[in-house]
């Protein structure tokens, strides 16, 4: 049984999910501990925990939006290299 040239395969996939949610989960981990715990340092709760979430949530949608530009070009690619191929057959 031939193989469909255009199936990315669940590598792709899993490749794709796993850069989006580490863009997703350590910024805004990070920042919310970071931010916690400047707040007890300088007794400004819950002042630099909002601050530093806003900007985790910024670092985290800039993120996602490069992978999936990345990602993008990189499906463009590979659709029209296939369209080039099979107008050549």
């Amino acid at each position: 049984m031939e193989k469909n040239k255009r199936d990315i395969g669940w590598g792709s996939a899993l490749e794709v999910f796993s850069e989006v949610s580490t863009w997703i989960a350590i910024p805004v981990v990070l920042a919310l501990i970071g931010g916690k715990a400047l707040d007890n340092h300088f007794g400004t709760s819950p002042i630099l925990l909002l601050v530093f979430a806003g900007f985790g949530f910024l670092i985290s949608s800039y993120g996602i939006v490069k992978a999936v530009k990345k990602y993008s070009a990189k499906i463009k690619k590979d659709i029209d290299k296939d369209i080039s191929e099979n107008k050549d057959q």
